[in-house]
């Protein structure tokens, strides 16, 4: 049996906008109901639940536990800000309550590339030492790139400047197969190349015209990628993180949706 577990992301109920922050319980029971065994929140979605009990609480609640936590910074400049690097040892600190929980940290897009290497250099500096502060208090860390127009880690040529410069002592890399193929890649071959260090997993499914699928309507070959995964020995977490227009009014359905492709497309695969 397959030692890959399947969670889900919190930005599908990010999309409608501010209505779901401080509701991550609510979140919690919905992926519950739809058969996931975790959760990765973004640390906006915590409020109430950055008291440690009441998260701990909230988790044996619905039986989840917390794979991920997500952390956004904009880390524009060749350090950390101070109020970055305190919001950062703040959610390390944090973690030390959930010593099996994965530190994501994310680069929020900016409006367009410009300045593309300096940008480059500059998040590899601040999210290396970031990291090095948390791998020293025991915490495991994983990067993930995405793909909006903004992003300066999209493409093919960006990707090798990235998985080249984490320092992998340290932090693994995060592949999310929607933004792989949104920048114009294979998912299946990028992640065949840097297998050695993936060390957590994002699922999003899109279209071949670069519209964000439901997951399971898109193009995006999961179960390819999964049985790499299995055949590999990947053992951690997939992330399900689903970005079809429809979870802007409806994200709870789409969830539940979601759960349904698990049971009936990758469990069989996982059993």
């Amino acid at each position: 049996m397959s030692k890959i577990s399947l969670a889900c992301e919190t930005y599908t109920w990010q999309m409608p906008g501010e209505q779901y922050k401080g509701k991550l319980e609510h979140i919690m029971e919905v992926c519950a109901k739809a058969g996931f065994t975790g959760i990765e929140p973004e640390t906006s979605f915590l409020r109430h639940l950055e008291d440690p009990e009441r998260m701990k609480n909230a988790l044996a609640k619905w039986g989840l536990d917390l794979a991920v936590l997500c952390v956004v910074e904009d880390w524009l400049h060749p350090t950390e800000t101070a109020e970055e690097r305190e919001r950062a040892n703040k959610w390390i600190n944090f973690l030390s309550y959930f010593p099996d929980t994965i530190l994501l940290p994310v680069q929020m897009p900016q409006a367009d590339r410009s300045n593309l290497k300096e940008r480059q250099q500059n998040l590899l500096s601040c999210v290396n030492v970031f990291a090095e502060r948390a791998h020293d208090k025991g915490i495991t860390c994983s990067y993930h790139p995405n793909s909006p127009a903004g992003s300066v880690y999209r493409t093919e040529e960006d990707y090798k400047i990235l998985l080249n410069g984490l320092d992998n002592r340290v932090i693994g890399y995060c592949p999310d197969v929607g933004h792989i193929a949104k920048g114009g890649m294979n998912p299946n071959a990028i992640m065949r190349e840097y297998r050695s260090l993936i060390n957590l997993v994002h699922y999003k499914d899109m279209y071949a015209d670069g519209r964000w699928a439901e997951t399971g309507k898109g193009a995006i070959d999961f179960v390819g990628i999964t049985q790499d995964l299995i055949d590999s020995g990947y053992e951690g977490w997939i992330i399900m993180e689903d970005e079809c227009d429809e979870c802007i009014t409806n994200p709870d359905g789409v969830t539940m949706r979601d759960g349904v492709f698990i049971k009936e497309v990758l469990r069989p695969m996982l059993s």
